[in-house]
């Protein structure tokens, strides 16, 4: 069964993190440019008041892995960013009916691979 793991991260942890994901067997990844807020409703400690909010710049990385990679990813995302403050990220993980490969037609895990 593939899964689809989603992580949101903040920008200046992406080269060391993609980097540890190669390493770690991940055949591919995407990263998209995203803003938001979460509990802290972009705010950091020093800032956090009373009312409204502030989008932040975050990244979303995301990639199609085989169910027996999820655990060892999840580890090693949470080993590189947490640093047990607010901002570190989440991670989302959902599962993935099929894939294709268009170029090759070839489908499931021979399409991610």
């Amino acid at each position: 069964m593939l899964k689809k793991i989603e992580a949101y991260i903040q920008p200046w942890n992406l080269d060391e993190l993609a980097g540890q994901l190669l390493v770690g067997g991940v055949q591919g990844m995407s990263v998209t440019e995203i803003k938001g807020f979460g509990r802290e409703r972009g705010f950091d400690d020093k800032e956090a008041g009373a009312g409204g909010y502030k989008l932040r710049p975050k990244l979303k990385v995301e990639m199609v892995v085989e169910e027996a990679q999820v655990e060892s990813i999840i580890a090693k995302i949470e080993e590189k960013l947490r640093t047990g403050r607010i901002g570190d990220g989440k991670i989302f993980i959902t599962p993935v009916e099929d894939a294709v490969r268009i170029s090759t037609e070839e489908k499931g895990q021979h399409a991610i691979a």
